[in-house]
């Protein structure tokens, strides 16, 4: 047979074998993505493995994730500008145990719903910066409590400085019907200055009677001349607890206010335990390992009666219960 007759019958057997050797690529590949899967659900069982949630978009499941380590139990969580952070767990601070599927959002209010009931109040937190409001049309909008700013401490010069607004918000609120707490802006150093803090704030309270607790409130500032971005966690504690403890031998309930990342990295939270905790997270979900009380949930909020955005806030606690 000539090389020419031979050619047709080369060119089919070299098809058929690349008809088989798709097949066998396909086998194989249909092998290799089982055993992916079957890898993957033997992983998820391993009592070891920890769910981190990597997603930077809001989430709604708490994104603390507890596990246990040689050293004892710890909790993983996803922080904006340093990705999975490692703490230890204080054992003598109490956990979180709110279902946050019972969390509902109706309309931009947010609510805590057990066995059909709301069970949480709804509120909003003021400063003279909110201008002159409405009480009696914030009232009908559907707020329950308002924490009220008594005053602050200039970030660049230290100075105390009285809110312009607290008296008039203060009587306003309570004349509506709504619950009040109070709050200082510390911008406190040392706990000398935190003591000069709580003075002011119970000079200023002195003749109210009120049901919510009275605020530490420090926060970063980020301006250069801030005069509290280097303190330490010790400063920030010392801080804290000196105020906290000035407002409970007055008689009140104190509590503190922090955001989620300042208060797990700079606050000795082991110190500050028996104290009643108001949680700063934007988000959808709060995903706070430990216990709050109060959780301002948005700072973009809208109340008829309240020109233009204010801080929203869900309570978990009923602080009416004793009066």
């Amino acid at each position: 047979m000539s090389e020419e007759n031979k050619r047709p019958d080369a060119q089919t057997h070299l098809h058929k074998l690349r008809k088989i050797t798709l097949i066998e690529t396909g086998v194989i590949a249909a092998l290799v993505i089982a055993v992916i899967g079957l890898t993957a659900a033997l992983s998820a069982k391993k009592p070891e493995s920890v769910p981190v949630a990597l997603s930077t978009t809001p989430v709604t499941e708490p994104q603390e994730t507890e596990a246990t380590d040689e050293k004892g139990k710890i909790f993983l969580f996803q922080d904006g500008a340093n990705g999975e952070i490692y703490l230890p767990v204080f054992s003598n601070v109490p956990v979180c145990n709110y279902d946050h599927e019972k969390i509902i959002n109706r309309n931009g209010m947010v609510y805590y719903v057990e066995d059909e009931q709301i069970t949480s109040k709804f509120g909003v937190d003021i400063s003279s910066h909110q201008g002159i409001i409405d009480w009696e049309t914030v009232k009908e909008a559907g707020v329950e409590f308002a924490l009220i700013r008594a005053g602050y401490r200039g970030y660049g010069s230290g100075e105390l400085v009285e809110d312009e607004r607290f008296h008039e918000n203060m009587q306003g609120a309570m004349d509506a019907g709504i619950e009040v707490g109070v709050y200082f802006f510390s911008q406190a150093i040392t706990p000398e200055e935190a003591l000069e803090e709580a003075d002011l704030t119970l000079s200023m309270i002195e003749g109210y009677e009120f049901s919510y607790p009275v605020i530490f409130d420090w926060e970063f500032v980020s301006a250069a001349e801030a005069r509290t971005s280097n303190i330490s966690v010790t400063g920030l504690t010392d801080c804290t607890v000196a105020f906290c403890k000035a407002i409970e031998e007055a008689g009140y309930r104190p509590m503190v206010y922090q955001n989620k990342r300042t208060s797990l990295f700079k606050l000795d939270l082991s110190q500050i335990a028996d104290y009643d905790f108001w949680l700063e997270e934007y988000n959808d979900r709060p995903g706070y390992y430990y216990h709050y009380d109060i959780w301002q949930y948005t700072e973009n909020g809208t109340v008829p009666g309240i020109q233009g955005e204010v801080d929203l806030n869900i309570c978990f606690t009923d602080y009416t219960a004793g009066t």
